[in-house]
This record gives C-alpha cells, sequence and structure tokens, in this order.
C-alpha cells in the first residue's frame, strides 16, 4: 500500500497552473457558482456571485501558497513569527486581486457575466479580528512581509465575533455583536490535523525535576490559515488564526439525565475564550476572559512551532534560536516568554540556563503606548488560579532578573522594587510589559519620539541596564491597500506622472514634487479630489440626511475614541465655529464639514460621553438656519476598514490632535498624508516625522510639546485660561448653557468639569488657543485652492517614508535578519 505523502504526491501531480484572462476567470467563476455553491437563476443575492469570484480568486492563491512554503521548506530559513491578538485585515477580495495583478480581468469576466465588481466588494464583511491601529499595523505588515518575500508567519485569534457593530440612537453609541463569521470565511483553511492543546487550572507537582502541571483543564486549539500574497511576486506567506474548542463537545450522560445546560458546559467555556474581541474586562470575568485570550495565543502558536521544529530535529534544541525570532506586538503577547521557557523545561527538559539562553535570544518586543496604564498588569492571585505553572516560572525570572539589577546597583531598594516583575501593593501584579523586556533581546517603540520617550520614562531603568536592546521603528502602512487600491483614481495619475514602480517603492513619489508647479496637473489633482468627496458623500447620504457641498473643507476625525486623542477638542473648535456664525462673524469663511467616526470602549464611559457631545452638537448645528450650508458636522458610526478605504481619499484635512507625549506613532496620519490630506496636529508620535518630511510650511502645528506638558502640568490652571481667552469663555458658556443638552440637562457635567479640572492629563483648554488659530490658517489656505492643491500634492510626494515596506526592512535588518527566499516556480 503506498504511504500517504506518496498518495498526496501523486494529488499533486501535473496540475497546470491556473490561467489569468478574464476568460479563464469567467469560467471558474461559473463553475463555483453552479458546482461548488449549487447555485440557480433564483438567486437574487449578490453574496453568492462574491462567493464564487472569491473561491476562483483564492484557487489561484493556493497554488503560490503551497509554492511559497515549500520553498521555505527546503531552503530551511530562518523565520519569523508575528504574534498579535489583533489584525485588522478589512475585506481581503479587492487586496488579493490587486496584488495576484487580476482586477482588470476580474472587472472584464463579470462584465460578460452582467455582474459589476463594485457591487460584488460591497458583499464582503470586514474581518473582525481588530480593533484599531495596532490591528490594522499588523496587517499592513503581514502585506509587506509577503511582498518583500520574508518568511515570516502571522499568529492570531479567529475571533467567532468582532469588536462591536455601531450604531447611534439619540446621540449614544449603541452595541451591537458584529457576528461577522455568520456566512462563513472563504478566505481560510482549517487545520484539524494541527490542532493542539492549552491547558488552564490546575496545580503543579512540587515533586517533579521538572516542573509537572497537572489536574489541568483543557482547551484545543484549532487552526486557521489565511492566505496573505505579495505584490504580484508568487509569494503567498500565511496567518494562523486559532479557534478555540472543547476536548469533549457533548456530555452525553448530563443530556440524557435532562440536564441540557450542563451537557455542553465545557464546549461553552472554551469556546468563549476566541468567542469576542476583547471582552469588556471592568468585570472580574472579563479580566479572566482576557488573560485566557493571551495566553491561548501565545502556548498554541509556541507549541506549533517547536513541534514543527522537533519534527525535523528531534530534541536538539542548538540551533532553534538561529531560526527563529518571535516578535511581540505589543504586550498583549508577552506572556509567550514565560510559556517558552515552560516547553523547554518542562516538555523537552533543557536546563533552564539553556532555555533561557534561547528564549532571550529568540524573543522581541514592541511597544506601543505611552500610556501606563495601557502597560497590562494581571493579579498574582489570577496567575495562580489560571496559570500557576507559568506564575512559578515568571518568579523564578524575577528572582534571577533581580539579582542582576542587585549586581549592578548594590543597595539600591527603590531600583529594584520599581524594575521587578511583580508590584507589590495591595494585591501583588505581574507586570507584563517588564516580563517582555526582560525575555526579549531587542525592545523597540514606533516612532522616534516615542521610542525616546520610553527610554527616559516608562523603560528608563531598563534602558540604564540594557541599552543596546532598545530601538526605534517608525510605523507605516502598506501603498497597496491605502492608495492603489482605495484610491484608484489618484493612484492612476501617480502613475502616468512617475511610473508604477512606487507601489513596491514609495520614495519614489518623491518625483511628484515637481508636479506641484504644474496648474494642468494641479486641475487633474483637484479633479480627482472631487470625485473622491462625491464617492464619499455618497456611501453616507442616505445614513446622515444632509446635504453636503462637496467643495467645503472636508475636515476628518477618525480613530478610536480616547480622550487622549482628543475628539473634544474637536468638537469644541465646532462650538466655536457655531459661535462665530451666531455672532454673525462670517468674513472671509471657509464652509466646513466636519467629520468624526470611531468607537469607545463599552466600558470606557467618558469616551461615550464624548460621542454623545459630538452627536448633540451635530443635531443643533446642522438644523439650525442660521448656519445653512456655512457649517456640517456629521458622526460616521460604525468606523472600520472599509469605511476608512472611501473616507481617507475624500479627505481634506487630518486631524491628528493628541496631547504632546501621548501617541505612539499613528497611522492613520500616515494614509491621510498618502492620500493628499494636509495635517494639523501637535508633534505628537510620528506627526513629528511627517512634518520633517514634508516642511513647515505644508503642515498646520499648534499645542504644546511633550516637554511643556510635563512642565505645565506642574501648575496647570485651565479656569484661568478659559478666562484669559474669550473664544474659548464664550465656547464654554455655550456647553454650559445647555444650548446643547436642553432635554437632558447635566449629562454633560462630567465633560465640563474634565475641561476645568487642573488635573486634566490631556491638556484640553491649554491647547485651545492655538489649535483655533491653527484651523484659521487651514481655513485661509483652502480658500486659495491652487496654494492648498500643491501642498496636497506635496504631501503625497513626501510620504514615501512613511511606507510598511519600509518599516519592515529595517526590522529585518536590524531584529529579524531573515533572507528573503523566491517561490518554486
Amino acid at each position: 500500500m503506498p504511504s500517504q505523502s506518496a498518495a498526496n504526491s501523486a494529488l499533486l501531480a501535473d496540475l497546470p497552473p491556473l490561467g489569468l484572462t478574464p476568460e479563464d476567470l469567467a469560467s471558474d467563476i461559473r463553475r463555483h457558482f453552479v458546482y461548488t455553491l449549487g447555485r440557480d437563476r433564483l438567486g437574487e443575492s449578490p453574496h453568492y456571485a462574491y462567493m464564487a469570484l472569491a473561491l476562483a480568486v483564492r484557487d489561484r492563491l493556493m497554488e503560490r501558497w503551497k509554492n511559497t512554503q515549500e520553498a521555505y521548506r527546503r531552503a530551511d530559513c530562518r523565520k519569523a513569527y508575528y504574534l498579535s491578538l489583533e489584525f485588522l485585515m478589512g475585506r481581503t477580495l479587492s487586496n488579493a486581486m490587486l496584488n495576484l495583478g487580476i482586477t482588470d480581468a476580474a472587472t472584464r469576466a463579470l462584465n460578460g457575466l452582467g455582474l459589476r465588481l463594485e457591487e460584488i466588494l460591497d458583499s464582503e464583511h470586514d474581518a473582525g479580528l481588530g480593533n484599531g491601529g495596532l490591528g490594522r499595523l499588523a496587517a499592513c505588515f503581514m502585506d509587506s512581509c509577503a511582498t518583500l518575500q520574508l518568511p515570516v508567519m502571522g499568529y492570531g485569534i479567529r475571533y467567532e465575533y468582532g469588536m462591536f457593530r455601531q450604531t447611534i440612537e439619540n446621540g449614544e453609541q449603541v452595541e451591537e455583536p458584529d457576528h461577522w463569521l455568520r456566512n462563513g470565511h472563504v478566505w481560510e483553511l482549517e487545520r484539524p490535523e494541527l490542532t493542539v492543546r492549552v491547558r488552564f487550572g490546575g496545580h503543579t507537582d512540587p515533586g517533579s525535576q521538572h516542573g509537572r502541571w497537572v489536574d489541568t483543564q483543557e482547551v484545543l486549539a484549532v487552526p486557521y490559515d489565511i492566505p496573505i500574497p505579495g505584490y504580484r511576486n508568487g509569494t503567498v506567506n500565511t496567518l494562523r488564526l486559532w479557534k478555540a474548542a472543547a476536548t469533549d463537545e457533548f456530555g452525553l450522560n448530563e443530556f440524557n439525565a435532562g440536564d441540557y445546560t450542563e451537557a455542553v458546559r465545557s464546549k461553552n467555556l472554551a469556546e468563549n475564550i476566541t468567542m469576542v474581541l476583547y471582552p469588556n474586562d471592568a468585570s472580574e470575568n472579563g479580566k479572566e476572559l482576557r488573560l485566557r485570550q493571551q495566553y491561548f495565543l501565545a502556548s498554541a502558536s509556541l507549541q506549533d512551532v517547536v513541534r514543527q521544529w522537533v519534527a525535523i530535529h528531534g530534541e536538539d534544541f542548538s540551533r532553534f534560536a538561529e531560526q527563529h525570532c518571535f516578535q511581540l506586538n505589543d504586550t498583549h503577547p508577552s506572556i509567550a516568554v514565560a510559556e517558552l521557557m515552560r516547553l523547554l523545561v518542562d516538555e523537552h527538559h533543557l536546563p533552564w540556563e539553556e532555555a533561557w539562553s534561547i528564549t532571550t535570544r529568540t524573543m522581541a518586543y514592541t511597544n506601543h503606548t505611552l500610556l501606563p496604564e495601557a502597560l497590562e498588569r494581571w493579579p498574582v492571585r489570577l496567575f495562580r488560579q489560571l496559570l500557576p505553572r507559568l506564575l512559578e516560572i515568571i518568579f523564578e525570572i524575577n528572582a534571577r532578573f533581580l539579582g542582576e539589577v542587585a549586581a549592578r546597583w548594590p543597595g539600591d531598594l527603590d531600583r529594584l522594587s520599581r524594575m521587578s516583575l511583580i508590584e507589590e501593593g495591595w494585591q501583588q501584579q505581574v507586570r507584563m510589559a517588564f516580563l517582555a523586556i526582560v525575555g526579549s533581546f531587542s525592545v523597540n517603540g514606533v516612532a522616534e519620539l516615542h521610542s525616546n520617550l520610553l527610554k527616559q520614562g516608562l523603560f528608563r531603568d531598563f534602558y540604564q541596564l540594557w541599552p543596546h536592546k532598545f530601538n526605534n521603528k517608525t510605523n507605516g502602512i502598506t501603498p497597496r491597500r491605502w492608495l492603489a487600491a482605495c484610491n484608484p483614481g489618484l493612484a492612476a495619475l501617480v502613475t502616468e506622472a512617475i511610473g508604477p514602480g512606487w507601489v513596491t517603492d514609495l520614495s519614489q513619489l518623491a518625483r511628484l514634487a515637481p508636479y506641484a508647479d504644474d496648474a494642468g496637473f494641479r486641475e487633474r489633482w483637484r479633479a480627482v479630489k472631487r470625485a473622491n468627496k462625491e464617492r464619499l458623500l455618497a456611501y453616507k447620504q442616505a445614513e446622515l440626511g444632509l446635504w453636503i457641498d462637496p467643495q467645503a473643507l472636508f475636515d476628518t476625525q477618525v480613530k478610536r475614541i480616547h480622550e487622549y486623542k482628543r475628539q473634544l477638542l474637536n468638537v469644541l473648535h465646532v462650538i466655536h465655529l457655531y459661535d462665530r456664525l451666531l455672532r454673525g462673524d462670517t468674513q472671509d469663511w471657509t464652509p466646513r464639514c466636519v467629520m468624526f467616526g470611531g468607537k469607545a470602549a463599552p466600558g470606557y464611559a467618558m469616551a461615550k460621553r464624548i460621542i454623545k457631545l459630538i452627536n448633540n452638537v451635530a443635531a443643533v448645528i446642522n438644523r439650525d438656519p442660521v448656519v445653512g450650508d456655512r457649517l456640517k458636522v456629521a458622526f460616521l458610526r460604525d468606523y472600520r476598514v472599509s469605511a476608512m478605504e472611501i473616507i481617507c481619499p475624500g479627505t481634506d484635512l487630518s486631524e491628528q490632535i493628541s496631547t504632546a507625549g501621548k501617541e505612539a506613532s499613528g497611522t492613520g496620519n500616515m494614509k491621510f498624508m498618502l492620500n493628499g490630506a494636509l495635517t494639523i496636529g501637535t508633534l505628537d508620535g510620528a506627526n513629528i516625522e511627517i512634518r520633517e518630511e514634508v516642511g513647515a510650511d505644508n503642515f498646520f502645528l499648534f499645542g504644546l510639546t511633550a516637554e511643556e506638558v510635563e512642565d505645565l502640568r506642574r501648575h496647570y490652571d485651565p479656569v484661568s485660561i478659559i478666562e484669559q481667552h474669550e473664544d474659548l469663555r464664550r465656547v464654554m458658556d455655550l456647553l454650559e448653557s445647555g444650548v446643547f443638552n436642553r432635554d437632558e440637562p447635566g449629562i454633560f457635567d462630567s465633560i465640563i468639569g474634565s475641561i476645568r479640572s487642573p488635573w486634566d492629563p490631556w491638556m484640553t483648554a491649554a491647547d485651545f488657543p492655538s489649535y483655533v488659530e491653527a484651523q484659521r490658517r487651514a481655513a485661509a489656505v483652502f480658500r486659495d485652492q491652487e496654494q492648498w492643491t500643491r501642498m496636497s500634492i506635496l504631501n503625497c510626494a513626501a510620504s514615501g517614508k512613511f511606507s510598511t515596506d519600509r518599516t519592515i526592512a529595517e526590522y529585518n535588518r536590524d531584529i529579524w535578519k531573515l533572507e528573503p527566499v523566491r517561490p518554486l516556480s
């Protein structure tokens, strides 16, 4: 009887490559529609036409996927693994067609079948695998790794429900389940044969030489693979997502006894781990579930990698560190440090020193936040309950680490306390960011300012101990999705001017700069922007019920709703504009539409109250006949990747107004810049580097610097600022008089109190006067459309630095040290 591998080889032999012509695609679309999906002429839904096209495209990815993975196997190459709780992929179909180079062929194939590509693309749900910039960055990174032909694999969680679908009722955010998988996910490939077991609970056996974790509850981690194509190079990398499943799906005895709830209890408990992205951790149950998710991701992923190694190399781990690098995307997967130690010491019986050497040569940590409260801490009590063996390992790591600190700074007890992985207090807590730093050979921030502030502030003690570990990797975005795919009109104009090379080498956009002085080119640039603004209006017109002049200044702030991102400062400026209109101050007025979008975490009361304020202000302004068409305000509900693909090309002014020293990087600022929007912003995160690239004259700067924020904090007096600045005083009078909440008295008292508080960490009042002046400058420039267009072209031309191709090349040069591998032909 032939072996299974021989049988597989026979099944794979002599398969001809799939064609890429319109005729080839049309034939496969029809075949999948009729035979795979079983449809007939009575079907009305465009969903099945989408499925048929997606399956035809996936077939073509599949052959390249197999050739890529086989090339990696034969090369026995060093690989990197990107561990992230979020991968905000958005829609896949348009990106896959772009990277395969078949968008035009698919369009013609569909036209021949009486179908329109635009309608079919709208049938795809955004993959609910992330929330904001962290997850979108991970998706861009995966795109660039494949485009650069680097052997990098992503590991994440296959959430059944995404963040949530946001609706607005009476101005309030209402969260509804985002069951993005309800119609299946055509792009994934289930790999049940690679299932691993993840353990929780139980206790350790103190009599064992190697830690024995016993009496545990086990959960299955089932992998689902998603192809990640590079740009027209044949490479297709893998994103592996884990789904939790019970070891026993069904308790037959309990069911037969009539206890139906208990019969499926273990199934429900297991599946809860991957049920929802970011459960609300305001409750104890929420905290426990978050920790379960983080360990589930780390353990399943590391087991998968170690298993592959042992299958080839047996128990010889001498070259493991040479062949592997694990990049921890923020603090969420930092438990991987302790889990790799557990696998090496407990499961494969390596001595502690050898296992620690491997761990600290393979782990690399990216920090994404300057907010101390965002650096996760888990109660030791919770660790002891869920992960007792991991807690023992962390205590051992800490004891050895503190010995190193004590040897470096003898007698410095304060430093020992500050650097300990265990924070003392009314309850002990594990400092997960510190665990990541101690266990990694590389620690990077994501913008120059952010990385410097980490070294000077949050991680100063660690930087003094290990300066060689710290480095910067400024974030980026993929130009494939964020210009070539989302803004085809502008992409075509750019390509006509400088050629197509910019798609994989964004620095070539610098060649656009001379076109800023070409009147004919400026006119065509404006025509593209006008078309994009009209597309944006068409996208939201029915929902908003507003008529908005596409010639108005489209002033946009779309991102996660958070106090440090200062949507509040923006809405205070909107109230200021409203006040000017009420006073008849309309000389040199610039018509403006201010658009907000973003979700507040379900447990974040202040962020949800800010959403309510935005919507109440919008309701008053949009129906006031005194205002007319001179000012409109819109809250774009349910902001997501596919929405940004329409919002971004249609925006004139990009709001990047976080309190200086609070935003790690930002990537929305880069997307808007690449699409020709001008930025109004503080010297925060990547804004600093954006301004350096485009020049101070093409950036609307305002606000305190990070140093000035810290200096002012000691004697901050917002009440005095309000009294001294007439515009701000008038805004506060309107806000406090109840103009925007006549039927809801007191509803905005918490917001008013935060603005007036001397302990306001976001310095809203302090930056308001400077912000208003920067907005006046922006409005004045917009009235001169030739000048605005010139600045718009220069912004796009200067955005070459902000490609994830550049970011990933730097990760690879300094951290991963991988060799590109070409797929088999």
